[in-house]
């Protein structure tokens, strides 16, 4: 679908191959962001949308909502922490749910990167089961959560640390589903953009673990997906 000289958007992803597009707003401009997130609304009743800070969030919700071409009856669920935002319209019919999808985080900042993950993955028809601050620094607090969602049927883990990015070889050995694992920009010094924790994640020695990118929760989010539902088929 053509959208003026700047955007030709792909509206039926979701529908080819079960995972839907994302709006990456950064470097977008508001109006741009606008007739985006706006054609999405009209042509699918739905619209998900990523690194949107909370002020570009307020002035897009009120122009998707106030706006002449204002889709009716359009729901926001806007989260600060992860600068994500989820819209609806009545027409949206979620898909139905099916696998179960476990986040940990090593540390609290590594949380906003989780939730993103956590976006496209709801949406993708997942439960998801959480488990935030369990890092190697403490490892005794990852017992809980980790058990809590083998119990629950977890059917893939998505395990995001910074630093020295060891949280994911430490999962990946202790379990029996795929861990993806998710550095990220969290750390001091060399290596702190996230470099150390990829590179570790790279070269773990736990088989089953597979690493994306740095800060890439909506990778993450959507590979989890589609192997939980997979393995529900």
């Amino acid at each position: 679908m053509q959208l003026g000289d700047f955007a030709r958007l792909d509206v039926y992803r979701d529908l080819r191959k079960g995972v839907p597009e994302v709006v990456y707003a950064a470097h977008k401009s508001d109006d741009e962001l606008e007739a985006i997130v706006g054609s999405y609304l009209d042509e699918r009743g739905y619209a998900l949308v990523t690194r949107l800070d909370p002020d570009r969030a307020e002035r897009l919700q009120r122009a998707l909502t106030e706006g002449p071409e204002a889709a009716a009856e359009t729901g926001f669920t806007y989260q600060p922490r992860a600068r994500v935002l989820a819209a609806y319209t009545a027409a949206y019919q979620a898909p139905d749910e099916r696998g179960c999808v476990g986040l940990l985080t090593a540390g609290t900042s590594d949380i906003p990167v989780a939730e993103e993950a956590a976006l496209v993955v709801t949406h993708m028809g997942c439960r998801v089961e959480r488990g935030y601050d369990t890092g190697v620094a403490g490892l005794h607090r990852l017992a809980e959560p980790l058990t809590r969602m083998l119990e629950a049927g977890a059917d893939v883990l998505v395990v995001v640390a910074g630093m020295e990015g060891a949280l994911p070889s430490v999962v990946a050995g202790l379990v029996d589903v795929p861990v993806i694992g998710v550095p990220t920009s969290t750390g001091y010094g060399l290596g702190g953009d996230g470099t150390a924790a990829l590179l570790s994640m790279l070269q773990s020695c736990s088989p089953g673990l597979v690493t994306v990118n740095i800060d890439n929760g909506v990778g993450a989010g959507a590979a989890a997906a589609l192997i939980a539902r997979g393995r529900r088929d």
